[in-house]
């Protein structure tokens, strides 16, 4: 029988974190966010290694909608549209970061 706030049941903030957090790519992207402050579409594209357009679009949307990423659109010709983290997504870089640090240390 599964306990109601058990580990991995619906309501677990580890299964939650995941659900917002979880896949190849948005970590990354918010770390890259994180280390410049606002980035814009393009800039992001450079840094992440490897991640298409597709997933980076659909990234930064849920990350958006999750409420870890603000896009702010600018009504200029082109159109410029520039990401910075959430103060929600601010608090979570130290613990990335100390994930960082135990995959450099404990994965060769």
């Amino acid at each position: 029988m599964e306990k109601e706030n058990g580990i991995a049941s619906a309501t677990c903030g580890l299964r939650k974190t995941l659900g917002i957090l979880g896949g190849k790519w948005k970590i990354l992207i918010i770390c890259s966010i994180d280390e410049v402050g606002v980035m814009r579409y393009n800039e992001l594209k450079r840094k992440v290694d490897g991640i298409t357009n597709t997933m980076l679009a659909n990234s930064l949307h849920e990350l958006e909608n999750d409420g870890m990423v603000l896009r702010k659109q600018y009504m200029e010709m082109p159109v410029r549209v520039e990401y910075e983290l959430t103060d929600r997504c601010r608090s979570v870089i130290p613990i990335l970061l100390e994930l960082k640090a135990w995959g450099e240390k404990n994965i060769p």
